[in-house]
């Protein structure tokens, strides 16, 4: 009876690894990566050359349900973007009601024009819409200081500012009804490092993440702006990452 039931434990949490990491890519060019993480949770992934890091894969998300969309980070170009748009009328079927930009940087925000030309509405922190405009790069429309909540349907899409970190302006989107955050540049993948930190506040990062932790306890899925997708687990991380 002790052996079987080890057996059962065992495939147990056989079954769990495989479900944390069973993300399936359903689109893919030379430009643009998109995974399913959840029956309405996407991510999508374009690439941004840098100085410091190389080629760099950058993360977003998209959240579809009843045939409307919402965009979390634009990808890292308007060519892209409008791959990405295409991708979501069509083969989705869906309107895209939004664009949720993450901080100022490029990977957020380097392909937000097209959105514009487009019609779709972006949304920022006001932080994010001030140091964009210093910056003379394409500026959100629409600017909140603390919260943002966003109707998609009957699902509600809470989008935070609780402290700095990445950045100054850095926030967190999450989705209630599928327990998924878009931390953005904010939270570090497993066995990622620091990264870029030429606009980071080191002192506060960790102290941020705690209050996401805290702010949203039901989280199943996260986001980071690099590397794979994760659980809480990721919270962790990046609080011990940056702990002083």
């Amino acid at each position: 009876m002790r052996e079987a039931l080890s057996l059962v434990a065992v495939l147990l949490s056989l079954i769990s690894c495989t479900t944390k990491t069973n993300h399936q890519t359903i689109y893919k060019t030379d430009s643009l990566v998109i995974e399913q993480i959840t029956p309405h949770i996407f991510k999508h992934v374009s690439y941004l050359q840098t100085d410091d890091f190389g080629y760099v894969p950058c993360n977003g998300m998209i959240y579809i349900t009843d045939n409307k969309a919402l965009v979390f980070d634009s990808p890292t170009t308007d060519e892209v973007s409008k791959e990405l748009i295409k991708w979501i009328k069509t083969s989705k079927q869906s309107v895209i009601n939004g664009i949720i930009v993450n901080h100022f940087h490029d990977d957020c925000l380097g392909g937000l024009k097209e959105f514009h030309k487009q019609n779709i509405a972006s949304y920022a922190n006001n932080r994010t819409i001030n140091l964009a405009r210093k910056d003379s790069i394409t500026v959100p429309l629409y600017g909140f200081d603390k919260r943002l909540d966003l109707m998609l349907g009957s699902n509600k899409v809470i989008t935070q500012f609780l402290g700095e970190g990445h950045t100054k302006d850095n926030i967190v989107s999450y989705v209630e009804s599928e327990n998924t955050l878009f931390g953005g540049c904010l939270i570090k993948s497993l066995k990622a490092k620091k990264g870029y930190l030429g606009n980071a506040n080191i002192s506060e990062w960790s102290s941020t993440v705690t209050k996401v932790k805290e702010t949203f306890p039901k989280i199943k899925n996260i986001i980071p702006g690099h590397g794979k997708v994760g659980d809480a687990e990721l919270l962790d991380y990046t609080i011990q990452l940056f702990k002083q």
